[in-house]
C-alpha cells in the first residue's frame, strides 16, 4: 500500500484526538462566500452577529469561527480599494470640470465614507474565509494555535444537546 503525496505531508492524527478532516478547502469558494458575508464551510449561515462582529459558531453548520484573526487587515484593504476608486475619479473631475473646493468636499467625502462602510464587512468576511480555507490561526484542529471558545460561546450542536430533555 503506497501513500499519496498529500497523505505524507499531513501529520498523523493522535490516537486521543478524533479524526481530523484534511480535505482541501477551496480558496475561491471561500472568498466568494466571504463576499456574501456567509460561513466559509457551508455558505448558508451568516458570518456576522452584528456589523463587524464575527459569530463564534455558524448557526447553520456549527463551524467554529472564533479562531479568526482579521485584526487591522480589513480597514487597510478597504483604504487601498477606496483610494484606487476615489483618487482617479477626483483627478478626472478636477481636470474636466474644475469645481470649487466645497464641490469636491460635498462629493468625495460622502462617497469615501459610504464606500468604506459598504466594503468593510465583505472584505473582513473574505479575509476570515481565506484564513479558514488556508487553515490559519487555529482553523486547523491539529494546530497548536487552536484555542478554546470565548466565554459564553457555545456551538449550536452543544446548545441543542443541552436543550433536549
Amino acid at each position: 500500500m503506497t501513500m499519496t503525496e498529500t497523505e505524507r505531508a499531513l501529520p498523523p492524527a493522535t490516537p486521543a484526538s478524533p479524526a481530523v478532516d484534511r480535505r482541501p478547502r477551496s480558496v475561491a469558494e471561500a472568498l466568494m462566500r466571504g463576499g456574501h458575508c456567509r460561513c466559509p464551510a457551508c455558505g448558508t449561515g451568516a458570518l456576522f452577529e452584528r456589523y463587524l462582529k464575527v459569530t463564534p459558531f455558524c448557526d447553520h453548520c456549527g463551524e467554529a469561527l472564533y479562531h479568526q484573526r482579521a485584526d487591522d487587515a480589513p480597514p487597510y484593504m478597504v483604504i487601498l480599494v477606496v483610494g484606487h476608486i476615489v483618487v482617479p475619479l477626483l483627478v478626472l473631475v478636477e481636470e474636466v470640470f474644475r469645481p470649487p473646493v466645497w464641490g469636491h468636499l460635498a462629493l468625495w467625502l460622502p462617497l469615501t465614507l459610504v464606500l468604506s462602510l459598504v466594503l468593510l464587512p465583505p472584505v473582513k468576511a473574505m479575509l476570515v474565509n481565506l484564513q479558514w480555507a488556508l487553515r490559519m490561526h487555529g482553523f486547523d484542529p491539529s494546530s497548536p494555535e487552536r484555542e478554546a471558545p470565548p466565554p459564553g460561546a457555545q456551538s449550536p450542536a452543544s446548545v441543542s444537546r443541552t436543550a433536549m430533555p
